[in-house]
């Protein structure tokens, strides 16, 4: 895969005529230049439905008048650009129109993207309808006429469905549609059976030819249908709806597939299909540099005007970053990340449920994630079927109930010295009513009241002792044989109509309510849903109890740095090369307009403090790509070194 990569939509309305009147090939190939750009998406099929070549199995856009298709592959092709075809497959506007019975219908009988046809917007097909065989004849069309370097599909996944083609199919296998369990199954079967088919159509032209088909997300506990892929590409576009969590959130789990993932953000100040908006160039340097950082390649979105002039400004734009990944691309080829905590997310133990998009970066996971890169530990994100004897601290965020076999797997785990933090519901067993992991504790019930205080037996790094409150719910648990190292305090009432206090709820009563944190040769439990909490309020007091907790249980840790909270570092081993890689980045997001972050200034940092703890002695430690040698020095098992300066990204590399 291509390092440095634009994903070009071209969502063309049949209203517009002149389509690509104005398409020169030194122009395109002038501004594929000018962005530092080494491979295009380009449009075979839009969304509107519209082919953008000569066509059997599809009509030609009516404003077009050549093959633009073939005509950005020869200019690419020609200075060296690959070029990946995208095929909208999930929505095709046009069709939509003709074939209304072969559109996803919701259990009320309702389409999506939109709930009918009097509002502006796509309707998606379902993919066991007759829609598939045709949808299938625009893919080998394109594959067998044209030198494509992948196809790209959009707009697919598992899918719930209640049309009368799922309805009639369910009936003949002697289920209900009624059953959501028989229902999701039998989703799960037409995704399933259409990647199949299009890998066999494609496969019987082009055998191996890349192929990725994109929902949106890559589902955590999935790897069945991040497999179905040749690569991954993980759309998250921080101000098109993704936020600036999910992507670390996302990216951190890829790495542990051992597939060629790339991150992909976009050049709109919002998110696709905005003509005339345009970010900060800061924005996408770190954009492109956190791709890097998480062991992706990049790509970046970009929307075509209809006549087919590439806009000089975006590719100004996308320039000002490439040109600096261009540079670094020697540190981040075949790496692997360095992890000292697993965090296993509650999506990935509820990935054979419906997807829903409120799962992506939320909640639990949201809160998880923001407190361990604002803390600088060293994490990957896993699932059930992850090594965890690779981790020395696994983390259970909030809601993450263990059965049998995962007990089995946490035993052994800890039997071979690794540590537990589990917080609120965490580490009860399935049925929830006791503790499946030893955390010195019994567990009683779910606390009654709610908020509640708790007051830690040491002090906070920068708030001291105090009863902080916990807007979260809480669990109620006896000591056994474990260590309290903080207790909980109840409030005198919860605020109701007829027994309120102050503003907002009831003081802390100043009782020993029970254990709040406990310790024991298993791990630590806290006994609230901190993590969901931290991503709807953001406590400080919350993240400075899971730091105490994590110092605690991991003395030894890799990587220690001065870097402020907005920070972001990672360690990279490249093994081929016999060296480590450390990115530190640094931004800081603010709200712009209504719940848009965007990223702007960039202020530089200096004499950034690193410790790295690593197996090897290092030789040298030099920055790259500038190659200075930084001094460094060994104490305690561990490197120091100094970072200069950092202006948004800097990368270290420490050969061993």
């Amino acid at each position: 895969m291509r390092f440095r990569q634009v994903h070009l939509d071209f969502h063309t309305s049949e209203l517009i005529s002149g389509i690509g009147k104005r398409f020169d090939q030194e122009q395109f190939q002038s501004m594929l230049k000018l962005g530092h750009v080494d491979s295009i998406t380009i449009f075979s099929k839009c969304h509107h439905g519209w082919a953008y070549h000569p066509s059997v199995h599809n009509e030609m856009h009516p404003g077009l008048e050549f093959d633009l298709l073939e005509a950005m592959i020869e200019a690419a092709h020609e200075i060296g650009v690959k070029t990946p075809v995208y095929i909208s497959a999930g929505l095709d506007e046009k069709l939509a129109l003709r074939h209304p019975e072969w559109l996803i219908r919701d259990f009320n009988d309702h389409t999506n993207w939109v709930d009918g046809f009097m509002k502006p917007g796509y309707h998606q097909f379902c993919l066991n309808s007759p829609y598939l065989d045709l949808l299938l004849r625009q893919v080998d069309e394109v594959v067998r006429g044209y030198d494509a370097d992948g196809i790209f599909l959009d707009i697919v996944g598992v899918r719930p469905c209640y049309c009368h083609t799922c309805i009639n199919a369910i009936r003949k296998q002697g289920g209900d549609p009624r059953d959501k369990e028989a229902m999701l199954a039998m989703w799960e079967r037409t995704y399933a059976n259409y990647c199949a088919r299009v890998r066999e159509t494609i496969d019987a032209v082009k055998p191996g030819l890349p192929v990725f088909h994109n929902g949106g997300h890559i589902r955590r506990g999935r790897r069945d249908l991040a497999r179905m892929n040749s690569h991954l590409e993980l759309e998250s576009l921080p101000t098109g709806g993704w936020g600036y969590d999910h992507f670390p959130l996302s990216a951190r789990y890829a790495q542990g597939l051992g597939m060629e993932f790339l991150g992909m953000t976009g050049k709109f100040h919002t998110t696709w299909g905005e003509f005339g908006g345009y970010k900060h160039p800061n924005a996408l340097r770190y954009e492109t540099s956190l791709s890097i950082a998480n062991g992706a390649k990049c790509s970046i979105g970009d929307q075509l005007h209809p006549e087919g002039l590439m806009d000089e400004a975006t590719y100004r734009l996308i320039g000002a970053a490439y040109r600096e990944i261009e540079q670094k691309e020697a540190w981040c080829e075949e790496v692997a990340s360095i992890a000292d905590i697993g965090l296993l997310t509650l999506e990935a133990l509820q990935a054979h449920s419906e997807e829903k998009k409120g799962d992506r970066a939320a909640g639990s996971d949201a809160g998880a994630i923001r407190m361990l890169l604002e803390g600088k530990w060293l994490f990957d994100v896993i699932d059930l079927e992850s090594d965890f004897q690779r981790y020395k601290v696994i983390i259970l965020p909030d809601l993450v109930t263990i059965d049998e076999d995962l007990q089995a797997k946490f035993n052994r785990f800890i039997a071979a010295g690794g540590r537990v933090l589990a917080t609120g519901r965490s580490g009860l067993n399935a049925e929830g009513n006791a503790f499946a992991l030893d955390f010195g504790a019994e567990w009683v019930e779910a606390s009654a009241c709610r908020p509640d205080y708790f007051r830690p037996h040491f002090e906070l790094q920068n708030l001291g002792t105090a009863s902080f409150v916990f807007y979260s719910e809480g669990q109620s648990i006896k000591l056994t044989d474990g260590t309290e190292l903080g207790h909980r305090e109840q409030s005198y009432f919860n605020r109701e109509a007829f027994a309120f206090c102050s503003h907002q709820h009831t003081p802390s009563a100043l009782r020993h309510d029970g254990p709040g944190m406990v310790e024991s040769g298993s791990g630590i439990y806290i006994a609230w849903n901190v993590f969901e909490d931290y991503a709807a309020k953001g406590s400080l007091a919350l993240k400075e109890v899971v730091t105490y907790a994590l110092n605690r249980l991991l003395p030894d840790k890799t990587l220690a740095t001065g870097l402020p909270a907005q920070g972001i570092v990672t360690l990279m081993h490249q093994e081929r090369e016999n060296r480590y890689v450390n990115h530190l980045l640094y931004a800081s997001p603010v709200k712009r307009g209504s719940g848009v972050e965007v990223i702007e200034d960039m202020i530089p940092l200096y004499d950034v403090p690193v410790s790295l703890r690593l197996p090897s002695e290092a030789k040298k430690v030099y920055l790259a790509p500038q190659m200075t040698e930084l001094p460094f020095d060994t104490s305690d098992g561990c490197i120091h070194y100094t970072v200069p300066r950092l202006e948004c990204h800097q990368m270290v590399v420490i050969d061993v």
